[in-house]
């Protein structure tokens, strides 16, 4: 899936005015993240345009487009946290997918018109597994003629509508891993766990080309981003019968646990002083050394205070002397 970032301001200007004929109160829902699992034949901007309707929503986006005819995770950064957006973006993502094979189609998915049909030939699953192996690890993926990629400040589907597809170069990838859960005569299905910028339409229609017989997904559900999952979701519906800031506010994951496998550092007083004034930090202020959760990457550390609010995300300066402010946020 290509992975974008939206975000809508809302201006004092244009913010209702307080009083029960408002939804929207102007009192913030507070910051932090919505997971919201998005409904199939809605688009991404869709969940955006009915998120930003909610009480006290005052800037909103989503971190990662999925797919019109796909379902599930979708991020929405709330208010302040949208500045947080850039460190979901490239985070794992854990995908359901069916791969139907037989027929091609111009998207990759069961929206598109049919290019072209194979017979199927009888698929082991030995020889699945072995297919599925050679698409493992970093490889090279060309992104589809119908996705939100830009081309000169154009989405490539634009294009691609026009009779005037536009194919970009391929980009490094990578799988972390495929699993096999369904194998019948037509359709298979597979649970992949990648990394960001992956197109899951591709990746199953050149598992297509490789079993000769071609394929498109006619599902597709992500399950996971960045650590946040399907089971903590909640439908736009139920996001729609809150009426007030609170009431939005109680499906909110807090800041510092939506970064999921971030390095973590609880501030003592003279750090917090620190960050408040946007003083430089040494690895001193940072002793003993942060939280390193399992699998963690990357320089990025969190920085919360003793009721796990999030103070502020900082990064290792080149010269490893020093760190730099990615985001600061003064309260919660």
């Amino acid at each position: 899936m290509t992975e974008t970032y939206e975000v809508t301001r809302i201006t004092e200007k244009s913010r209702p005015l307080l009083g029960a004929a408002s939804k929207n109160s102007g009192i913030s829902a507070g910051n932090g993240i919505l997971v919201v699992d998005k409904p199939g034949a809605k688009t991404s901007a869709d969940v955006v345009n009915r998120v930003k309707k909610l009480a006290g929503i005052y800037k909103t986006g989503h971190a990662g487009t999925l797919d019109p005819f796909a379902t599930g995770v979708l991020i929405c950064p709330v208010n302040r946290a949208t500045r947080l957006s850039r460190f979901f973006l490239q985070g794992t993502k854990k995908y359901e997918a069916v791969l139907r094979l037989g027929m091609e189609t111009d998207t990759l998915d069961r929206t598109g018109k049919i290019t072209a049909k194979h017979p199927v030939p009888k698929v082991s699953e030995e020889k699945l597994e072995r297919i599925a192996k050679e698409f493992t690890g970093r490889i090279r993926q060309v992104p589809p003629a119908y996705s939100a990629l830009k081309h000169n400040g154009i989405p490539l589907y634009k294009y691609a509508r026009e009779g005037k597809p536009i194919q970009k170069p391929a980009r490094t990838i990578e799988i972390y891993g495929i699993r096999i859960t369904r194998l019948e005569s037509f359709e298979i299905g597979l649970e992949i766990v990648c990394s960001g910028g992956t197109y899951i339409r591709s990746l199953c229609a050149d598992i297509g080309k490789t079993l000769g017989c071609g394929g498109h997904v006619s599902e597709l559900v992500r399950t996971e981003s960045c650590g946040l999952t399907l089971d903590g979701a909640v439908s736009p519906a139920s996001l729609e019968a809150a009426g007030t800031p609170e009431e939005v506010g109680r499906f909110l994951v807090p800041m510092a646990d939506a970064l999921h496998g971030m390095k973590s550092y609880t501030a003592i007083a003279g750090l917090a002083e620190k960050i408040r004034f946007g003083r430089p930090i040494s690895a001193a202020d940072l002793d003993p050394h942060p939280t390193d959760p399992e699998n963690s990457a990357g320089t990025f550390i969190k920085i919360v205070d003793n009721e796990n609010r999030l103070l502020a995300v900082i990064e290792k300066d080149g010269d490893k002397s020093g760190y730099s402010y990615c985001c600061v946020f003064q309260s919660n």
